[in-house]
């Protein structure tokens, strides 16, 4: 283990648990906090040292990771210790949320000394856990560089995408392929099954043909089994299906697509499966649509 000054990490949950976990395999010492003792726990477990208080991560941590579900949690996060955030530290913020709302928390941190990066993540905790993620970074450039030990132990490969907010807006521009790369998925999948064709045959056809996505690596196997057990909650991409097409209406670009999926998205989550996975969407597409084809 590094005698390097720890690295902090705030929000241990599907995706902050891994990053601890790629960190701490890396060689880094990790600190960080939950406001779930199960979550703390389980950092505990993996090696990484768990505290009660969040101050004390920001205390005692100049580069801290940020895995909180939206911009809301880390502006009061940040708020309830501005008294503790030290001048000189730098933030990594993973969260996937709003461009303006990430800009305005670097300009503001900027101020008093602090950089903020907005660190989005492209992949699934599984496939950070795999090591083939992708971080799209923006803010400070000096930052970034200063950051690539860590950043290499994250993902596949980090880029580097501007000024502060460019991250969170290169997150939705992937976010907006990715998710309806699995809906046609999805779609597909219970079309074969609803013209009574062999879903797993039609799997394999579709993954050795044009058809063909990454997509189909991660949550084929899971709409075809109906694995609901969450990599990447439902319930998360329809909120950032959600900023998608507020950055769309800015821009003035209609975004048809992605009106349907948030349509499709919010019947999955009407029905209960806000918590699973995001390959769920398949069970709002067709009655057999999420599980083994009927005899």
């Amino acid at each position: 283990m590094s005698s390097a000054p720890p690295l902090g990490l705030i929000g241990i949950g599907l995706l902050g648990s891994v990053l601890a976990q790629r960190l701490l395999a890396g060689g880094f010492r990790v600190v960080g906090h939950d406001l779930d003792p199960t979550r703390r726990d389980l950092l505990a477990r993996d090696g990484g040292e768990a505290v009660a208080d969040s101050g004390e991560v920001f205390r005692r941590c100049r580069r801290i990771l940020l895995s909180l579900p939206s911009h809301r949690e880390v502006t009061e996060v940040l708020t309830a210790h501005a008294s503790t955030l030290q001048s000189g530290s730098i933030l990594i913020d993973t969260t996937t949320g709003d461009p303006a709302s990430a800009a305005a928390l670097a300009h503001g941190l900027a101020v008093r000394g602090i950089t903020y990066l907005d660190a989005t993540v492209s992949g699934s905790s599984a496939q950070v856990r795999d090591g083939i993620a992708i971080l799209m970074v923006g803010g400070n450039a000096a930052a970034f560089q200063d950051c690539a030990d860590l950043f290499s132990k994250l993902g596949g490969e980090a880029y580097h995408t501007g000024g502060p907010g460019t991250g969170a807006k290169m997150k939705l521009v992937t976010n907006v392929v990715l998710g309806l790369n699995r809906a046609a998925l999805a779609e597909g999948l219970a079309l074969a099954r609803g013209l009574g064709l062999d879903a797993e045959q039609a799997f394999a056809i579709m993954s050795r043909g044009p058809a063909y996505s990454r997509v189909m690596d991660r949550k084929g196997e899971k709409m075809l089994r109906g694995d609901f057990a969450p990599e990447a909650r439902l319930s998360q991409h329809l909120k950032d299906v959600r900023l998608i097409l507020q950055q769309g209406q800015a821009a003035g670009l209609p975004m048809p697509l992605s009106e349907t999926h948030r349509r499709l998205l919010e019947a999955a989550e009407a029905a209960g499966l806000g918590a699973l996975d995001n390959s769920a969407i398949i069970q709002v597409l067709g009655p057999t649509a999420g599980g083994p084809a009927k005899e």
